[in-house]
Parts: structure tokens; sequence; C-alpha cells
């Protein structure tokens, strides 16, 4: 029973997710990835090293490279903040030339608009992903690059199913009326007990 309750998001999509169910955190599951990474890195990263940062970069669908989702910006945003916490310098390259004041919106530096960003992005690693969606099942390749020669120094992969959480950030609901849409589980049984 303990096992039950503890891993009840490692039981989504399998037999036992209609009597348990369970929602995916997304936090721990990004801090695993960089946790793997920085694991796995040969050579390893430097840590401490304000001369030479990490860049995390959005991860973005494997059958299109410019498209992502607030899932992707959500694992490049988890993904830096864990580096951050195991010592390592990350870089932010959202930040702006100026600050950007707009009356009723407030103040931003940050910016997806290019010409706003620095050009001289020199790093130590690159942290990459893409992912691929087959029905409810989500498929992440990880990568940590070399940015002076594009060798991988760190790759992992995982399979990650698709609670309605991040189904919604993909667009996606479940529902048994619409043919092509995810069909609803019933209600998990520890759900209807509490």
């Amino acid at each position: 029973m303990f096992f039950a309750l503890t891993g009840c998001a490692n039981l989504n999509c399998s037999r036992l997710e209609n009597l348990l169910g369970g929602k995916t955190n997304l936090v721990t599951f990004s801090y695993k990835i960089a946790d793997d990474l920085v694991e796995l890195a040969l050579p390893p990263l430097i840590p401490m090293h304000p001369d030479m940062p990490v860049l995390v970069t959005t991860f973005v669908s494997n059958s299109n490279l410019e498209r992502t989702s607030p899932f992707g910006r959500l694992l490049q945003e988890n993904i830096g903040s864990r580096l951050v916490q195991l010592g390592y310098t990350v870089r932010e390259i959202k930040v702006a030339d100026h600050l950007f004041i707009e009356q009723r919106s407030g103040e931003t530096i940050l910016s997806r608009d290019l010409s706003q960003l620095h050009p001289n992005l020199e790093t130590q690693a690159i942290v990459v992903g893409t992912f691929t969606r087959s029905n409810r099942t989500l498929y992440l390749s990880t990568r940590l690059i070399n940015p002076s020669n594009n060798n991988i120094i760190a790759s992992n992969d995982y399979k990650l199913c698709m609670d309605d959480d991040i189904l919604a950030m993909f667009g996606l609901q479940r529902s048994p009326d619409d043919s092509n849409s995810i069909s609803e589980p019933s209600q998990p049984l520890l759900n209807k007990i509490l």
C-alpha cells in the first residue's frame, strides 16, 4: 500500500492507472534530467566557474525543431534551476540588451526576440532536448553538448505518461465523447475513497 501511495505517478499509462492514477511532478522530473546529465557528463562539467556557464535551451518537438510548447519551456526553466542548485553557472539566454517598461504590463528584461539578445554565448556546455508524442506517451531525448565541437558529452532518454496537466500544456485533453481525443480513464479508486 505504501508503494501505491508514494509511486502513483509511476502507474500512469499502466494497467493500474484506473485504480491508483497519479500526477507527474514535472519539477522532480526536470531535476532528475539535470542530475542525470551532470552525472553522465564526460568530460565532467566544471562547477562554480562563472566564466564557464551552461546554457539550457527549450525542449522542442522532434518532428519540428522550431516548435515547442509550455511543457518544453517549463523543462528548460526547471533544469536551469536545478543546475544552479548543483553549483553550476547557468547563463540566462533570454536577457535583452535593455529593460522594457510597459504601462499595465510591468518591467521585463527577458525577450524571445533574437535581435534583442546578447550574441556572445560562450559556454562549457549546452543542454538540448527533444520530445516525440505518441498518444498519451512522450518520449524525451536529452543531451549535453560541447559547443566547441558539437560532441555529445552526456545523453539520456525518458518515457513519460501524459497526465491531464501535461496534456493541457500541449493544448490537449481527454474526452470520452470525441473520437479524435484521448480517452479519459475512470476515476482512480484512491480518489473515490479519499
